[in-house]
């Protein structure tokens, strides 16, 4: 079984037992090379790539951007589970952000356009000032992507399964790419 093929099994049963099984933690550096990280959403995965998607002028599309690598983590409390995945990162398509976007909810679609990710705010009305604006925009009719907005891919090279276990001596699995295969190693708790 590949790490994408036991992920798949982890996240599915996730999907049915914990509440937000798709946030993830998002880490990455700086232009100091100082670590950051955040949550996002898991927004699709198989052999070739992790997706989330953000706003391009936020600090972790800045970061990105500058430092194309990063690690993902998610954790699953109620069962017990932690994956790490960790590998270099490329933007999206417009054609992938574009399908993603539109299969978003309306309210999310605005949101996007009237958010400027990561900047000041005087206060809560200004935000809600450019909501009204962005509604005023659209007002029938579809919501297209703000070029400021779009999807990242993590290539997977590392993935480590760690599931816990009595006595701290939890089993944990690393995997990592070594050409079209995979190399696996037990970890040490």
């Amino acid at each position: 079984m590949t790490p994408i093929e036991q992920f798949r099994d982890w996240y599915e049963r996730a999907e049915r037992e914990v509440p937000l099984a798709h946030a993830m933690t998002l880490a990455t550096v700086d232009a100091d090379g100082a670590p950051d990280a955040r949550m996002v959403l898991l927004k699709g995965f198989g052999p070739e790539a992790f997706r989330f998607f953000t706003n391009f002028d936020s600090a972790k599309a800045r970061q990105l951007d500058a430092a194309p690598r990063a690690a993902l983590v998610l954790y699953w409390r109620e069962l017990d589970r932690q994956v790490r995945v960790r590998g270099p990162v490329v933007r999206l398509s417009d054609a992938d952000s574009d399908e993603y976007f539109a299969s978003r909810l309306r309210d999310s679609q605005i949101g996007a356009w009237a958010s400027p990710q990561s900047e000041p705010l005087p206060d809560r009305a200004t935000l809600d000032a450019h909501v009204k604006e962005a509604e005023e925009r659209f007002t029938s009719g579809t919501v297209s992507r703000p070029p400021f907005w779009g999807g990242y891919a993590l290539r997977p090279e590392e993935i480590e399964l760690w599931q816990g276990q009595a006595g701290r001596l939890h089993d944990r699995f690393l995997y990592t790419r070594e050409g079209n295969g995979w190399r696996l190693e037990r970890l040490a708790p």
